[in-house]
């Protein structure tokens, strides 16, 4: 096999790994847009805030120390403990969820049958509002996030790969493991969504509103639980992200990076993100790689957007969302 195919082969798996990557947080956005028909621009900032929270309880700092210490003239920074890994996911689960009952009581309830424009410019003062929160509760200095998942080179797959092809590919362990958690995620949410009263219920609320309220569901609940799914999903992209490159407030800007998967997927189909997610990684790998010796370098950060666009002429719905007909 020619050193070319094998290169091309080792950044496709690469790819593979790092769509994964994209697809977690997309999940997100798909959550809430079929649920609600809400585009949740917030989705990339919760990631944020959670994986701050995450932190902040690890390493037992005090919430608000900053701004308490500017108040009182006080020096409180921490609390003198370290919360264990498997308490302080728990805990980050139910702050999240906390945070999706004070968005439905607080947002959501005022916002009922307003234009799908209004709904995504709330989300979008959401955003900034959950980063300036994030700010003043755990700072804003960069931290290092670690659940003991494992990273480096993945020693089984650099011998495996050595063995077939006599030369060994460099995968990271820790986008191994995030493969993993999101095919566990995906087949949990596929299991809730077809087999519960709740995921049931959900999928009612997804098909017409009205016609779900007639039958006794709560759009309230509905929505609660939505965006706590959405947030224990932010959570999981959180923990992967900046357990890869630290968390750090451009950690939300990895929403920007979902909008490609979300176009080609279709808003409405989570098989759709994990699809959309993959195609965007090996594709960006891939063009990377055959094309930066006539282009240059620093493909990979317009690529995504550019295959998005050709979607959105052709095919603007997506590989696996619905063809919407409005008949006026």
């Amino acid at each position: 096999m020619s050193d070319t195919l094998l290169f091309a082969l080792e950044a496709t798996l690469n790819g593979l790994t790092a769509g994964v990557m994209y697809a977690l947080v997309a999940l997100g956005f798909v959550l809430i847009f079929k649920a609600s028909g809400i585009f949740n621009f917030a989705q990339g900032v919760m990631a944020l805030f959670a994986a701050l929270t995450l932190v902040g309880f690890q390493s037992g700092q005090v919430p608000f120390s900053h701004l308490i210490n500017a108040i009182f003239g006080t020096k409180l920074h921490h609390f003198g403990w370290n919360m264990p890994t498997v308490l302080a996911i728990p805990a980050t689960v139910l702050v999240m969820i906390a945070l999706a009952i004070l968005i439905e009581r607080y947002i959501l309830k005022h916002l009922v049958n307003q234009e799908p424009i209004i709904l995504f410019m709330a989300t979008i003062g959401l955003a900034y509002l959950l980063e300036g929160l994030g700010d003043v509760m755990w700072g804003a200095e960069v931290k290092a996030l670690d659940v003991g998942l494992p990273k480096g080179m993945s020693g089984a797959v650099d011998d495996m790969t050595f063995a077939w092809f006599g030369y060994g590919f460099y995968i990271d362990r820790l986008e191994l493991w995030a493969a993993g958690i999101a095919a566990v995620l995906v087949a949990s949410l596929t299991v809730f969504s077809q087999y519960t009263k709740q995921g049931r219920a959900l999928r009612a609320v997804a098909d017409d509103h009205q016609a779900a309220l007639s039958v006794g569901i709560s759009l309230r609940f509905i929505w609660v639980l939505t965006w706590s799914i959405a947030g224990i999903v932010a959570l999981v992209a959180g923990i992967m992200w900046g357990s890869k490159s630290g968390v750090q407030f451009s950690l939300s800007l990895i929403a920007l990076k979902a909008l490609p998967v979300l176009i080609l997927g279709g808003f409405t189909s989570i098989p759709g993100a994990i699809i959309g997610g993959l195609i965007i990684g090996v594709g960006e790998k891939l063009f990377d790689f055959f094309m930066q010796p006539v282009i240059g370098g620093a493909t990979e950060n317009w690529f995504a957007y550019m295959l998005a666009l050709v979607f959105l002429l052709f095919r603007p719905q997506g590989l696996f969302g619905e063809k919407i007909i409005e008949r006026v």
